[in-house]
């Protein structure tokens, strides 16, 4: 339970950080642009990477490629959940104009049905979880390189 403390308290402030990046951008109104959600890839990334830096070091002798992408799935999934559930109750409660204003800007008769853009929103964290954790783990795999000093 001990080890798990770690990636969730990871995964929630990479949220906060989440959650804070997209309150900024509808400060600015910026928040229905598709575009400006490629810096949350970034947000989760760097979170994963702490998260997963710091399990090696408190862990050094049992860390393993599979704890490490463990420690990094967790984060990331953690943040992709409670991020959601905020995008989800902004979308529904804060700005019920937010699906149709989002959709305005993509312009392809798509329906505006709040599920399916939540479920998008998850899969996308998802995906970019998997996707950041795969990468990140090549900085930290203990190298099987023979001309590399162990």
């Amino acid at each position: 339970m001990k080890q798990l403390s770690l990636p969730i308290r990871f995964g929630v402030v990479t949220s906060v950080v989440l959650v804070a990046y997209f309150l900024l951008l509808s400060l600015f109104h910026k928040h229905t642009n598709p575009a400006f959600s490629f810096f949350n890839a970034v947000i989760t990334a760097f979170g994963i990477y702490e998260a997963i830096r710091v399990y090696k070091l408190q862990y050094l002798e049992e860390f393993t490629y599979g704890e490490g992408f463990k420690t990094g799935l967790i984060t990331g999934g953690v943040a992709t959940v409670l991020f959601t559930v905020f995008f989800l109750f902004y979308a529904t409660e804060v700005n019920g104009n937010f699906i149709p204003q989002l959709l305005e800007v993509i312009k392809g008769g798509f329906d505006t049905n709040v599920g399916m853009i939540t479920a998008v929103v998850a899969i996308m964290g998802f995906a970019t979880t998997v996707i950041c954790t795969l990468t990140i783990m090549q900085l930290f795999k203990k190298s099987q390189n023979v001309f590399q000093n162990k």
